[in-house]
């Protein structure tokens, strides 16, 4: 099945030149084209160019132009085509304004509705590819910076760490900060989603090192701090993250970054439920800033922190069933509410085997509405890990619950008197001892 392109990237995008005015007619898109194709015909080896400036100018304009118009109404092949005809044409230009209409055709053509990750992915290594022919460096660096994030979508894991590594080290040689505070980034994701916290962080630091050298922009702070966010909510510290979720949600917010907003304030909401505190959902919901991004995502939170409020197991499973889109897609919110759900069905059974010393397991399962296998399983796992004290009877299909044993602590108190007794008689011995020695 093909992966779809992610279009709420957290990273800056290559195409920072999108234009508001795409209302062309259509003899100018037909200007715009024919100027495309004298550009396709320009034989980057010739000696003397064959165009005035005033047609460079045209010409570039006609590529910013031509990429938001086939971004914008989807055209795929005819952007590819003009990326890779249009080469000859920039080889002409000045490596950095030929970068700039590069990666401005690249962030145009990875913004289209449809594009799959695997396209996108083989679309960024043609770019690379051609980077390292015309030893075009910086341009192949950011390309690549981009081909990373695309493995991560992927899951190609073992590709990007190895991209980042290569990476790395140019960029260090060259201190270029901002594009190694990106690459940094991308590494503590990546070994977020391998499960390695420990060198996950240790990017995420280096990431702020290099970001704090340098002016950060608003989009990069913010994924910067939406990492802090996560990585703390996988050590179950849900008050630090909220907190740096609050100053991701801000960050976006004020900068007008809409689409991006609503993840960090969904992670909001998250941290509170977990922390047990469903009533705040509510008022965070309904503050006058956060509730300009009501919708569905929105109303999915409000929904599990009612069913959390409520301690009622089916009421989380019709909520789970209900927003699959806004609560099965974000790994992020699955890892945690997965974590939720084992801990009120714990909670559940607590209540309901408490006042019992021999229930059947078949009456727990009706009570609650759960499999007697998944009951049983539970219960199993339960008592392996020590959070009671009992027994599966299988053969009469009961569980049987003892009392929690006393700790009766004169024992170790005793022993500890003996302990201290000892050194006590020790050390009055090895003084007798030194006094005859002397007399």
């Amino acid at each position: 099945m093909a992966v779809k392109l992610s279009k709420a990237s957290l990273l800056p995008s290559l195409n920072n030149d999108r234009s508001d005015e795409l209302n062309f007619r259509k003899d100018e898109i037909e200007h715009f084209e024919n100027l495309l194709k004298f550009a396709a015909s320009i034989c980057p080896s010739s000696v003397e160019p064959k165009t005035s400036s005033q047609q460079v100018e045209d010409i570039e304009k006609a590529i910013y132009k031509l990429s938001e118009w086939y971004s914008l109404h989807n055209c795929h092949s005819k952007l590819e085509t003009m990326i890779k005809s249009s080469r000859g044409f920039l080889t002409r230009l000045s490596k950095s304004k030929s970068g700039k209409l590069m990666r401005t055709m690249v962030g145009s053509y990875l913004d289209m509705e449809g594009i799959t990750v695997a396209i996108a992915i083989d679309l960024c290594k043609d770019c690379v590819e051609w980077c390292q022919k015309e030893k075009r460096s910086f341009l192949r660096q950011s390309v690549e910076c981009r081909l990373i994030a695309l493995y991560l979508e992927n899951k190609s894991y073992t590709e990007a760490l190895g991209l980042i590594n290569k990476i790395t080290k140019e960029l260090k040689k060259l201190d270029d900060k901002a594009l190694l505070a990106e690459v940094h980034l991308l590494e503590s994701k990546a070994y977020h989603s391998l499960s390695n916290l420990t060198k996950s962080r240790s990017a995420l630091t280096s990431a702020r090192t290099a970001a704090n050298a340098i002016y950060c922009p608003p989009r990069l702070q913010g994924a910067l701090d939406l990492q802090s966010g996560i990585l703390n909510a996988e050590e179950k510290d849900f008050k630090t993250a909220y907190s740096y979720f609050y100053e991701t949600f801000e960050c976006y917010d004020s900068s007008g970054e809409a689409e991006l907003a609503t993840t960090p304030l969904k992670y909001m909401l998250l941290s509170k439920i977990m922390l047990n505190l469903p009533e705040d959902v509510e008022s965070i919901i309904n503050n006058k800033i956060c509730s300009k991004y009501a919708g569905k995502h929105m109303e999915a939170m409000k929904a599990v922190a009612s069913s959390l409020r409520d301690r009622s197991l089916d009421k989380f499973k019709s909520v789970l069933a209900e927003y699959p889109n806004e609560l099965s897609e974000d790994p992020i919110i699955v890892s945690h509410l997965t974590d939720l759900y084992e801990t009120m069905f714990e909670q559940n059974l607590f209540r309901i085997i408490e006042p019992f010393s021999r229930v059947e397991i078949a009456h727990i399962s009706a009570l609650i509405n759960i499999p007697v296998t998944v009951v049983e399983e539970k219960l199993s796992k339960m008592i392996l890990d020590q959070k009671f004290a009992g027994v599966l009877d299988q053969r009469a299909g009961c569980l049987i619950v003892y009392d929690s044993k006393v700790v009766d602590e004169s024992y170790s108190v005793a022993l500890q008197s003996i302990i201290h007794m000892n050194k006590v008689v020790d050390s009055l011995y090895a003084k007798a001892q030194q006094l005859t020695h002397w007399n």
